[in-house]
């Protein structure tokens, strides 16, 4: 369960808790209560078997969305997934900045960067090419601990890693360098926290022109005319 199924059900616990005490002062009869108690927990668990969990963070979004801060979180992630994308020569086609526009695009989260090719087989792919789409997943993670010093979002780019790395039969690479699942983690966090340091300028350049809602071509251009020349090539 991630955690905006978690946050959602802990507000409707509350909100559920908060209604049986004060509804016989309403009137409300508990049979009432009872029912739309059995309703709510029916649809978390209909959300999260057949939506893998979509209608909440829709609902998260919607109450959230008055937030600056919380907005502000959602741009620095995907911005950070953006770059690192860009830096790694993994095609950018589109961005979202929101569970709306992410469900209309097929992503599961709050928001999302859509690439060119994204990898469901690791058979089909190099221990390389692996690597970078770790670090691609762990990028909007990185790019919020490094703003914000903590992370809220990224339960679906471990996922995604982790159904990966688990799956993974990396051409040519002999099994006994096969890394636990959490060593990859670190290390793909700590790469991209690496790269979004090394072109923090084009990083900032990036964040302003996402939340313009510039299209990706004009994204890009912020990062080329912002990036550090002196960085190393990843």
């Amino acid at each position: 369960m991630n955690n905006t199924t978690l946050n959602l059900l802990a507000v409707s616990v509350f909100a559920l808790t908060l209604l049986s005490l004060v509804g016989p002062l309403l009137n409300i009869s508990p049979g009432a209560i009872a029912v739309v108690i059995t309703g709510c927990a029916g649809a978390i668990a209909l959300d999260r078997l057949s939506w893998q969990g979509k209608g909440a963070n829709l609902l998260l979004d919607i109450v959230s969305s008055q937030s600056s801060g919380y907005r502000q979180r959602i741009i620095h992630h995907e911005a950070g997934h953006f770059l690192v994308a860009h830096l790694l020569e993994i095609p950018v086609e589109s961005y979202t900045l929101s569970a709306w526009e992410g469900l209309k695009a097929g992503l599961p989260g709050l928001g999302g960067v859509i690439v060119a090719s994204n990898p469901t087989a690791a058979e089909l792919l190099s221990e390389q090419q692996v690597n970078r789409y770790c670090t691609l997943w762990m990028a909007g993670i990185a790019a919020e601990m490094q703003t914000f010093g903590t992370a809220h979002g990224g339960d679906d780019d471990k996922r995604q890693l982790q159904r990966l790395w688990q799956q993974a039969r990396l051409v040519g690479v002999p099994t006994a360098r096969a890394q636990a699942v959490d060593s990859q983690l670190r290390w793909a966090l700590l790469q991209a926290q690496t790269l979004i340091e090394q072109h923090q300028k084009a990083y900032c350049a990036l964040v302003e022109a996402m939340t313009n809602r510039h299209s990706v071509d004009i994204c890009i251009q912020h990062i080329e005319a912002n990036r550090s020349d002196s960085a190393p090539n990843p």
